[in-house]
């Protein structure tokens, strides 16, 4: 795909181009960070995202949850419409747009021929916060991956690490809707997880640290406090560090009144799961440390 630098905002005049060194990308970003602040990107949809990016859908580890929901001419006419809104909000130009239409209007006169493959492929020139989205999404050395579990489903959001003061950050709805921000630093993501895992903000205070083992968690034996903010949830977070070393889990559990933290240090490891009551800046913290470890 090929890039259109007519929409201004922090991409503005950025050409993500294939032969361009991706650490000098990252400085450009970071510059231009460092004057504006974190700040919103761009929302797209499953099938935005479909479109403009296909293999992504394969090869990112965000979620696209309303596409398996869809019969395959669903997919096919959602796409059409996703391209079609795309094109609306400027956010994409089809540089061959009447070669299409002559494609379109020759099968609409020939529907026999509809499944027939035209040759013709659209030459699609998307915007720079677009590239910035997609191109940060793929490049990242390591990723931050939070699920929210609640009464209305699951939802996700991503971050993904590029350098100390350049992180994308990936909300996914559980209707499909990607909302994208560009963090300027890693207290600021962490602010959006903590907002994300503790959205009631009943993060109070810091409670008596345990000590469990594997058998203790497999077995519900973790205790009547624990057990209790466990069964009593209304939003358990899974917080776990993507990259070449698989990274530590933390699990937490958002009752009424307080939230409860589950770290495990590492996987299928005997020691090193601690759980305990924890107030917000411990739970910043912890959502810190986990976004800046490697």
């Amino acid at each position: 795909m090929q890039n259109n630098n007519n929409t201004p905002g922090i991409g503005d005049g950025i050409n993500v181009d294939l032969d361009m060194e991706l650490q000098e990308f990252r400085g450009i970003l970071a510059e231009a960070l460092a004057e504006g602040g974190t700040q919103p990107l761009l929302r797209l949809t499953d099938e935005e995202i479909a479109v403009l990016d296909p293999d992504s859908l394969t090869e990112c580890v965000a979620p696209t949850p309303r596409l398996p929901e869809l019969s395959p001419q669903e997919r096919e006419w959602a796409y059409a419409t996703a391209l079609r809104s795309l094109v609306s909000r400027e956010a994409v130009e089809i540089a061959n747009i009447e070669e299409l239409d002559a494609v379109l209007r020759s099968a609409e006169a020939h529907p026999e021929t509809a499944d027939t493959p035209s040759g013709v492929n659209a030459d699609l020139r998307i915007t720079p916060e677009v590239s910035l989205a997609l191109t940060l999404r793929r490049t990242a050395a390591r990723a931050l991956a939070v699920e929210q579990h609640t009464s209305n489903g699951t939802t996700h959001m991503l971050v993904y690490v590029h350098s100390d003061d350049l992180y994308l950050v990936e909300r996914v709805t559980s209707g499909g809707l990607h909302m994208f921000t560009l963090a300027a630093s890693a207290k600021d993501a962490a602010d959006m997880v903590l907002l994300f895992v503790d959205p009631f903000e009943v993060a109070d205070k810091d409670g008596r640290l345990l000590e469990l083992t594997p058998e203790q968690i497999s077995t519900d034996d973790v205790g009547t406090a624990l057990s209790d903010a466990i069964n009593n949830a209304l939003v358990v977070g899974q917080t776990v560090l993507l990259s070449d070393t698989p990274g530590p889990l933390l699990t937490t559990y958002a009752t009424q009144q307080s939230l409860w933290t589950v770290y495990v240090e590492k996987p299928n490891a005997p020691t090193g799961i601690q759980a305990r009551p924890v107030g917000k800046n411990t739970l910043r913290k912890m959502m810190t440390n986990l976004i800046t470890q490697g």
